[in-house]
């Protein structure tokens, strides 16, 4: 794992569990056993949501590899601690469950 990754998991530890797992050559980050984004090529990328929408209006919406679906793109508002939490509780409550796995 790299100091960028332990970063994002550092500072969005303030709203829960963070897990980030490698997948394809990237992560992807779990807040509380939810998907929430992926970090590809030390770049963030949450997905959208009516709270990521209404906190984070001016960010960037890019494909973060090809065939995915397009996520905004997160750069430079990691020091806002107020921003943080709020933006990932509102994103949690918004996330649908993780599916059961399906039986063999």
């Amino acid at each position: 794992m790299n100091e960028f990754n332990e970063y994002v998991r550092e500072v969005f530890s303030a709203a829960g569990d963070i897990v980030i797992k490698s997948m394809m050559g990237g992560y992807l980050v779990y807040l509380n056993g939810k998907l929430i984004g992926d970090i590809c090529g030390n770049e963030l990328f949450l997905k959208r949501t009516l709270t990521s929408d209404r906190l984070l209006v001016d960010s960037e919406l890019r494909y973060p590899y090809e065939g995915s679906k397009i996520l905004m793109y997160v750069f430079d508002r990691f020091e806002d601690t107020t921003l943080v939490p709020e933006l990932l509780n509102g994103m949690y409550t918004e996330l649908p469950e993780k599916k059961p796995a399906k039986a063999r």
